[in-house]
């Protein structure tokens, strides 16, 4: 299998990382080498996370390419749009409507931007836009948008759903099971 390279980009306490090892741990039960690279500045107190998955039949760097990246998972609009130049051409980018305020944008120093969807789509890639926030509230749980968008991604990739399940369950805390597998069928029913 070539290698296949995924940004999973969001802000500190949305569950990237968590993602992330998720995403790892269904690659290794499907028999791949995968190497995972986590970046996180101030994560705790709102700021960028990016990690980096690579898997495929033999990955010898963990870091994935500017230019490169086959798809991008973006839990929040500013952050997909950051990121964006690591995509590679006819990349999928999956973004989260969500709007998460940085500092700047706090403190009044910025403003946050108002067309990033737009300058989504104005480059060569396939832009899927969900509300990830809206479907994890009907959920009743407004901390699973990760597994949400973790469904969506699903149904982009070619593994089996059971396999995407079985990797949640034994990577999530076992009394979140039920909400993070609810979440995960919401996103691929989107």
């Amino acid at each position: 299998m070539e290698t296949k390279n995924i940004l999973v980009v969001g802000v500190g306490g949305q569950g990237t990382l968590l993602t992330s090892r998720i995403l790892g741990n269904l690659a290794i039960h499907s028999g791949y080498d995968v190497k995972l690279s986590e970046v996180h500045g101030m994560s705790q107190r709102g700021g960028s996370v990016v990690t980096h998955i690579r898997y495929g039949d033999k990955v010898y760097s963990p870091l994935v390419e500017i230019g490169k990246a086959d798809i991008i998972l973006a839990f929040e609009k500013m952050e997909a749009l950051r990121w964006r130049h690591y995509l590679k051409k006819d990349g999928l980018i999956i973004v989260n409507a969500q709007e998460i305020d940085p500092m700047p944008v706090i403190i009044g120093a910025a403003d946050y931007p108002q067309d990033i969807i737009e300058q989504l789509h104005d480059a060569d890639n396939k832009v899927i836009v969900a509300d990830a926030l809206s479907e994890a509230r009907k959920i009743g749980n407004f901390r699973v948008v990760n597994t949400v968008l973790l469904g969506l991604l699903a149904k982009n990739l070619d593994e089996d759903k059971d396999k995407w399940e079985e990797a949640i369950k034994h990577t999530v805390p076992s009394k979140t099971i039920d909400v993070n597998v609810q979440a995960f069928e919401a996103g691929y029913a989107l």
